[in-house]
């Protein structure tokens, strides 16, 4: 019994030594095996970065920037057209803002006074202010250039909208099945893949070269643009308030409008919104092809190598551009319960404190 017991102490004693080995195998296993996979890992990598390169200059190649043509002295002379300098008691220089502001005011970039008059006159007018809103349609047009870049990319939002929201709706799985959606978002993608500039081009037979051709472009542009969108927002939404529709006894048409739209409503909004600052930067860029506003009066004028004026015009831009985003950032956070609501004064005086504190954070 004696040596059946020390037998049996031995062979319980003996166990853990090949199980220790065992463990230990397995972790050197697996540490030589996360040391292959990052080898694999850098080398993938390195061929990454490699292709890239390669890549990156096969592309400054085709863009001729290995060997430009680069005329260092025009740019120079140019920049000195850009930003004017006027000397001050022969010494200080000074950039001449006065120059920017009497082209800005001669070519009615921001402001058009034939239209304004209509409004802004002492004493006040009845048939000149009816005039003003009924007759000449001045609030567009009192904004001068600026105000038929705007209105350009105001038209394209308010037009292409309604179709966005259709197709949009009908190109989302949730609504319309697979693959008779796919009718919807192939259509949506074909108007995205043509650039809003040809879609100009494309109008002028049929509305001539102007605001109108431009203003329709914009409108396909955004179907295409704003309808992706809204699919996107659609196949995102949640399931339990569809199903609390569906359990109603409620139809398609119905369950699509307050089971899937309602929840979409405030971010359909806001994408309308970031879509308008998109199309009235869109009307800038037909603009320079003859199709009006402040983008064709940019053309002109480096036609012409008046590079001041063209400076005066770029800050128009500026000015719209900015005016535009600040107004619909203002609409956007109204619709954001969670965001501390703020005037446009407001927004704009408090701008250097806001960076600050942003910066401190």
């Amino acid at each position: 019994m004696t040596t059946d017991t020390t037998e049996s102490d031995k062979t319980r004693g003996s166990d853990p030594a090949p199980e220790v080995t065992n463990v230990s195998d397995r972790i050197v296993e697996q540490f030589e095996s996360i040391k292959r996979t990052r080898r694999r890992r850098a080398l993938g990598w390195t061929g990454l970065l490699g292709f890239i390169i390669f890549v990156t200059i096969q592309a400054f190649a085709a863009t001729e920037l290995l060997d430009p043509d680069a005329r260092i002295g025009t740019l120079l002379a140019s920049l000195n057209e850009f930003f004017p300098i006027t000397y001050y008691f022969d010494v200080i220089p000074f950039l001449d803002f006065g120059r920017y502001i009497s082209f800005i005011r001669d070519a009615n970039l921001l402001y058009d006074p034939e239209i304004g008059r209509l409004l802004f006159q002492l004493p006040p007018s009845a048939t000149d202010v009816y005039a003003f809103f009924f007759t000449e349609f001045g609030i567009f047009q009192i904004f001068g250039e600026a105000g038929i870049t705007l209105a350009m990319g105001f038209v394209g939002t308010v037009v292409g909208f309604p179709f966005a929201l259709v197709f949009g709706t009908l190109g989302s799985g949730r609504v319309t099945p697979f693959p008779f959606n796919f009718i919807f978002r192939g259509t949506m993608s074909f108007i995205r893949a043509v650039p809003a500039i040809v879609w100009t081009l494309i109008f002028i037979p049929f509305l001539g070269l102007g605001p109108a051709s431009a203003a329709l472009a914009i409108a396909f542009d955004t179907i295409g643009n704003l309808g992706r969108l809204f699919v996107d927002e659609l196949e995102e939404i949640e399931e339990g308030p569809v199903e609390a529709i569906r359990t109603t006894g409620a139809n398609k048409p119905q369950i699509v409008f307050f089971g899937m739209l309602s929840q979409v409503r405030t971010a359909f909004i806001g994408w309308t919104l970031y879509v308008l600052e998109i199309n009235v930067r869109i009307a800038v860029t037909v603009g320079v092809i003859g199709a009006g506003g402040l983008g064709f009066v940019v053309t002109a004028q480096q036609n012409l190598l008046q590079f001041t004026n063209m400076m005066a015009t770029l800050i128009s831009i500026f000015l719209l551009i900015i005016s535009v985003e600040l107004f619909s950032q203002r609409l956007r956070s109204r619709l954001r319960s969670d965001d501390v609501k703020m005037g446009l004064w407001e927004l704009i005086t408090g701008f250097p404190r806001r960076m600050a504190t942003s910066a401190l954070k």
